[in-house]
């Protein structure tokens, strides 16, 4: 608050008739706490708390006073500059001004750019990582199906060959078997030959030594 100087100072005169003018009040209540001086252009303040007392100043528009007592339509307040005077209560709010707000947010907001900042770096860092994470699994999946691919193509290469030698093992045996029946009607046919033959063989005789 800044009195303005144009008016008379407070006299002794002035402290009296506040001082008696104060004691006159009936309902009077002490209200400690904090106000702002509303965002009005300007806010007249008196030396008491009626229309009867006269202006000593105004007040700046959004500045914090301290809230001694409530009279009637009045506030007396103490600004930090350590004067009392009365103002109207209408011209007073319980919430910061703009101006005094003002400074707050606009520190919140940088901070919270600040740390939305981060985060969005932080965040961009995931996502970074996450899709180098998903590039390399997808490199790998595509190298195991490669290699899938081919272990197929082996097998498949490896059943070929195995139908392959159970083809020409079949076929060995066959020859084998066959063989081995050519073999023995060879040796049945001899047998028999040499059956028919050898009875019919002329048979030597065997001389007989006679003593004299």
């Amino acid at each position: 608050m800044r009195v303005n100087l144009s008016h008379p100072p407070f006299s002794r005169l002035a402290v009296g008739m506040l001082l008696g003018a104060t004691s006159l009040m009936m309902l009077a209540q002490q209200a400690e706490g904090n106000a702002w001086v509303s965002e009005e252009l300007t806010t007249y303040v008196r030396s008491g708390p009626t229309d009867g007392y006269r202006i000593i100043g105004t007040l700046t528009a959004g500045e914090p006073v301290e809230v001694l007592e409530t009279s009637g339509d009045y506030t007396r307040v103490e600004n930090s500059e350590g004067d009392t005077v009365w103002v109207l209560s209408k011209e007073l709010q319980e919430t910061p001004s703009a101006g005094e707000q003002l400074p707050v947010l606009e520190a919140r907001v940088e901070a919270l750019s600040a740390e939305l900042e981060g985060i969005n770096e932080t965040w961009e860092q995931r996502v970074a990582s996450m899709t180098h994470t998903l590039e390399v699994r997808e490199q790998r999946i595509a190298e195991l199906e490669v290699r899938n691919n081919e272990l197929d193509s082996e097998t498949e290469q490896s059943r070929q060959q195995m139908r392959a030698l159970q083809a020409r093992l079949d076929t060995q045996e066959e020859d084998l078997l066959m063989r081995y029946f050519m073999y023995g009607g060879s040796v049945a046919g001899a047998g028999l030959l040499v059956g028919l033959i050898v009875p019919h063989l002329p048979r030597r005789r065997k001389k007989r030594d006679r003593w004299f």
